[in-house]
């Protein structure tokens, strides 16, 4: 039969093996890994993870599979990896690719506990589990590039519960060694499986879209594994027919060529940006541009006095949904450009104690929001590799101070250094974890390809 979009996407992830990935991408996918992970684990101190496992535990008779943060339980396999989705999602911390998702938090929950999950004899090593993290990767980017509306921050769909959920089931479909027709039917089920609207952004729910994804398509993988059939046309660009590409006002599908010695990742040509504090990517222009001009002002006054400011000047995306000048929660803290400004300007920093209920209530931090006057110049554009962000304090005296972040440190451009990375990691799982555990972890990912059984992860 002739080959189609679907058809090429299901023989690449069948297909592909370990010597199809290179140097670049076997290290790049691995800090995914370690930094998802660390994530993951200081997610599991939230209140929206705690709510998510306490409804797993009333659904999990086969406990196999272990959960962040949680040494003494375990879920069934797929249950554990919609709970250590949310987790990853739980604080906005997890890495970030270009067009616009979450790639890891999708993927290695369901490779976590699908490995938990076979039986001995038959676990997939560390290889394995590299190759099938990638896939996953692979088969997002290639997705989200069907579509010039990907390339911008997303307005409908939450882009990680759409690429996400197939990239999840792509994933898992290789770690389970499903056949090529299994494949294509894992995609068509993941499908009717995905989507979550961008309303539910800075709400409590908007955690469950990683955990959805990461869960929904394991079980689209499992389902085929089983027998389950879709429609083996549901990447393709069908007239009178909407597939996958009802997620899309634009969408124009190509095949996925076929595995080779030349084929080149996407991961190859475009790094991930990791987050250095726990908010929605974009908020990290305008911090890294208060802190700068947090600095000018110290220099002009000898101090940060807000009271020597008159107003305070974003210009940012046009983006509504993290346009928000009062926000009331910490989830409403991290999508909104006006409170990261401001908490940046006021302490000097962002972290994790910056979301804290007590933080955002603040009266000093109320006053400097009162001051914020929101622009949207024609040129910087909703779109992660093009955006800035800029900060400008006119000052009562006249004076005017200004600061700008075109590439934040952690951006694809920019790239966290490996002693960046580590201590990100160290930080994070230190909240749960012993520093010997913490070590072993590092290890262990530094040295993914050489594992012997990748459960032991």
């Amino acid at each position: 039969p002739e080959e189609t979009v679907t058809s090429s996407f299901a023989s690449f992830i069948h297909a592909v093996r370990p010597e199809h990935l290179s140097k670049t991408v076997c290290h790049r996918s691995k800090r995914m890994i370690l930094d998802s992970i660390g994530v993951g684990l200081v997610g599991s101190t939230t209140p929206v993870f705690d709510i998510a496992l306490q409804y797993c535990r009333l659904y999990s008779p086969v406990a196999v599979s272990s959960v962040y943060g949680k040494p003494d339980v375990k879920l069934s396999p797929t249950l554990a990896a919609f709970t250590n989705g949310v987790a990853t999602h739980s604080m906005d911390f997890d890495d970030t690719w270009h067009p616009a998702t979450h790639p890891s938090g999708a993927v290695l929950p369901a490779l976590l506990a699908a490995s938990q999950m076979l039986p001995a004899g038959t676990k997939p090593n560390g290889m394995d589990f590299l190759l099938a993290f990638n896939v996953g990767l692979e088969v997002q980017g290639r997705l989200m590039h069907f579509s010039t509306e990907a390339h911008n921050i997303p307005r409908r769909f939450h882009p990680p519960s759409v690429v996400g959920t197939m990239g999840s089931a792509a994933a898992t479909a290789k770690l389970l060694s499903l056949s090529m027709a299994q494949c294509t039917h894992a995609l068509g089920i993941a499908a009717s499986l995905a989507g979550a609207p961008m309303a539910n952004a800075a709400t409590q729910a908007k955690p469950l879209h990683i955990g959805n994804a990461t869960r929904l398509g394991f079980e689209a993988a499992l389902l085929a594994a089983r027998g389950m059939e879709a429609n083996p046309l549901i990447l393709d660009d069908i007239p009178g027919c909407s597939g996958f590409g009802v997620f899309y006002g634009v969408y124009q599908p190509k095949p996925l060529c076929a595995p080779s010695e030349q084929h080149e990742f996407l991961l190859e040509k475009q790094d991930i940006a990791f987050k250095r504090f726990p908010a929605h990517l974009g908020m990290h222009w305008v911090v890294d541009a208060a802190l700068s001009v947090r600095n000018l002002f110290v220099n002009y006054a000898g101090s940060f006095s807000p009271s020597l400011i008159r107003t305070i000047v974003l210009k940012i995306p046009v983006s509504k949904y993290i346009n928000r000048p009062f926000p009331s929660s910490e989830h409403q803290a991290r999508h909104s450009f006006q409170f990261n400004a401001c908490a940046a300007l006021l302490d000097g920093e962002v972290g994790l104690g910056s979301f804290a209920e007590t933080s955002i209530r603040r009266q000093e931090l109320r006053e400097l929001l009162d001051k914020v006057v929101v622009e949207h110049p024609e040129d910087n554009v909703a779109n992660f590799d093009k955006m800035y962000g800029e900060v400008a304090l006119l000052l009562h005296s006249g004076d005017v101070l200004t600061g700008k972040c075109d590439t934040f440190y952690g951006h694809w451009r920019k790239p966290l250094s490996k002693e960046s990375l580590l201590k990100k990691f160290r930080s994070n799982a230190s909240h749960v974890l012993p520093e010997e555990k913490i070590e072993t972890i590092i290890t262990m990912v530094d040295n993914l390809e050489n594992l012997s059984d990748s459960s032991q992860l």
